[in-house]
Formats: structure tokens, sequence, C-alpha cells
């Protein structure tokens, strides 16, 4: 009699090592962030609330986006372009809710109207998911390859973000409205929201974002893991030709995945400007689209298409998050984060296409 416990583990095999590297990354942060003097792992700078608040902030950003990614990749599929897109949807949002007599000398600038801040909202929201159904029809109905047009994406979105904004800085303090709601949507707590910015205790140190984050994985995690459509996804990533004869509209399916991620992006894009209130569109979301790659990788999206998971996708999140704050805390420079996630690109990727025998090949000799 097969156990069901043992098949739980044998089908989630890799979201729980990466559950148990987390919690030792998480371990290890925290025991060696501990303030002088002080024993307990429990008073280290990285469980400090503030700091615990600003992990949930990103991981609740980046996980987002890095859902959008992980369906993309799940149907074999790539994309380059969230980073530039973010910028360039930043930049548009934030001309939704300035004057224009505040913004650059540039045509997007003179045509973009100033807007309700609700309105705002829904627009950016639009303009993504319709960047999104450009390139998943580029990819699902022409059969162009997916690595191209998003790298295409990712020089055009920025290089329009830098001439829109004539490569200055854009400010929501330049707005004229009224933006207090707005900012605790964006950057605040759930006590914020509900209180109106009145609010302490527990929901004071759960980021808008977080809550945002959890909402977008129940969702897609339904899609993705108990719907016909979610299945479909699978099939297309596996194999593609195969699905098509079965009577499946593969171009849609792959299309509709760019869709979500142009949705997930846009969908980002918005509290990040908030939280960061200002875009640099050269080098605002700047590297965003190889965290997410990174993050559906780590956890078991397997570039090749047809595996990967939902939970999976929120593991790794967390874990690219958790090991830039502990560079951060140890006091390494910064710049080191990005080499260490560089390195866990490749060890994903090596255990995806070889598994775990192929470091031992690595070191075996030759005969």
């Amino acid at each position: 009699m097969n156990n069901p416990k043992l098949g739980f583990v044998n089908k989630n095999r890799r979201e729980l090592g990466m559950l148990g590297l987390l919690i030792v990354l998480v371990i290890i942060t925290s025991w060696g962030t501990r303030e002088s003097g002080v024993q307990a792992v429990f008073e280290s700078k990285f469980l400090s609330s503030d700091n615990l608040k600003n992990i949930s902030r990103e991981i609740g950003i980046y996980g987002i986006f890095s859902i959008g990614v992980g369906i993309v990749i799940i149907t074999a599929g790539i994309d380059l372009s969230v980073g530039s897109l973010m910028a360039l949807l930043g930049v548009v949002f934030l001309y939704f809710v300035t004057p224009t007599e505040t913004r650059p000398d540039s045509f997007l600038a003179r045509i973009i109207p100033e807007i309700p801040w609700i309105a705002a909202i829904f627009l950016t929201l639009l303009i993504g998911t319709a960047v999104g159904l450009f390139q998943g029809l580029l990819v699902g109905k022409l059969k162009l390859q997916a690595f191209i047009v998003t790298l295409c994406g990712l020089l055009s979105y920025r290089g329009l973000a830098r001439f829109s904004a004539d490569d200055t800085s854009i400010n929501i303090s330049d707005s004229s409205q009224n933006l207090e709601f707005l900012r605790f949507l964006g950057e605040g707590s759930l006590a914020d929201v509900l209180t109106n910015g009145n609010g302490s205790g527990l929901l004071h140190s759960i980021p808008m974002s977080f809550i945002y984050l959890i909402c977008f994985a129940i969702f897609f995690g339904i899609i993705l893991h108990k719907s016909v459509f979610g299945r479909y996804i699978f099939a297309s990533g596996r194999n593609e030709l195969a699905t098509k004869y079965s009577g499946i509209n593969t171009n849609i399916v792959i299309a509709f995945a760019y869709v979500i991620a142009g949705f997930c992006t846009a969908f980002a894009a918005i509290p990040f400007c908030i939280y960061t209130g200002s875009v640099q569109p050269a080098t605002h979301g700047a590297f965003f689209e190889l965290y997410a790659i990174a993050a559906a990788v780590l956890g078991g999206c397997s570039l090749r298409g047809g595996e990967g998971s939902i939970l999976g996708i929120l593991i790794g999140t967390a874990i690219l998050i958790v090991l830039r704050n502990m560079v951060n805390l140890f006091g390494y420079p910064t710049p080191l984060s990005d080499a260490i996630t560089g390195g866990v690109i490749f060890v994903g990727v090596l255990l995806d296409q070889h598994g775990a025998s192929s470091i031992k090949k690595i070191f075996k000799k030759s005969h």
C-alpha cells in the first residue's frame, strides 16, 4: 500500500528541499546578526520587526512578478522584459498622477493627461496586460523565439522610458493630488489601510505588498494546479506538438501565459514605484527579470517547460530576498548579492538539467 506522506514528499521534493535551504539561511542569518553580548537568536537584527517588515515587502513585490515569469517558464518560454517594463510602467503611472508642467519636455510626457490615481492604477494595469498580450501573440501565434521577443522588449521598454523621462527622475512628490491612501496601499501596512494610518500592533507589521502576494498566490495557484487551463499550461510546456494534436489550442495557452506575466509585472510596478518614491528610468527595476527567473528556477520551474509550482516560486523568491538581506546585514559589499544570484541561477539550471549527479560528474576522472 502506498504511503500518502511519502507520495507527497516525492511529489514536492524540490519545494521541500528549497524550504529546508530557506530555513537554514534564516537560522544562519539570525544567529550571525545577534547584538553583541546577546545569546538569544531572537534578539538578532534579522528578526527585528522593521527588518522583517522590509523583507516581507520585498518578497511581496518580487514574488508577484516572479509568479508571472514562472508561469511563462512552465510553458517553456522566457520573459526578459520584466525590469524594463516596470521602469516604463513606473514612468507612465507617475505621469498619470503628476501635473504636466512638472514633467520633462518629451512627447510621451505631453500626451499623457493627469487623471485620478484610481484611474491611473487601472490604466497602468491595462497597458501592462496589453504589452503581455502583444508579446504572447508574437511567441504563441507567430512562433517567434521568446528569448528574442522579450530581449527586444528589454531594450525597447527601457529606452522608451529613458527617452520619455529625458533620462531624469520622475517623483511622486510632484503630484498635486491627495495620495495619502495610495501610499498606504503601495508602501503601507494592512493596519494603515484598515485604520487610515492610525493602526498598530501585528497588522502594522504586515505590508500590503505581502497581502497582494498571498492573493496572487492563491488565485494563480488555483488556476495553475486546480483548473483545466492549468493542465493545458503544463502540457504545452512538456510537449507543445503533442498537446496541439490533442485538440488544444496551444497558441492561445502560450499567449495567455504572457498576458499573465504582463499583468503581474504591471501590478508589481505600482507599489514598487510608490515605495521608491521616484522612478529613475536608467536603473529602475534593473535585473528584476533575472531575480524572477532565479526565483522560478530555484522553486522548481524547469527551463525545459512542463514543471513548476506557485509554492516553489514563493520559496525561491524568499530565498533570494533573504540572501540579499544576509549580505547587507553581514556588512559585505552590496554587489556581492548579484554574484550570489548568478551562482544560484547556475546551480539551479545545473540541477534541473542533470540532477544532483551532475556535481559528481564535474569532478569525476574521465577514462
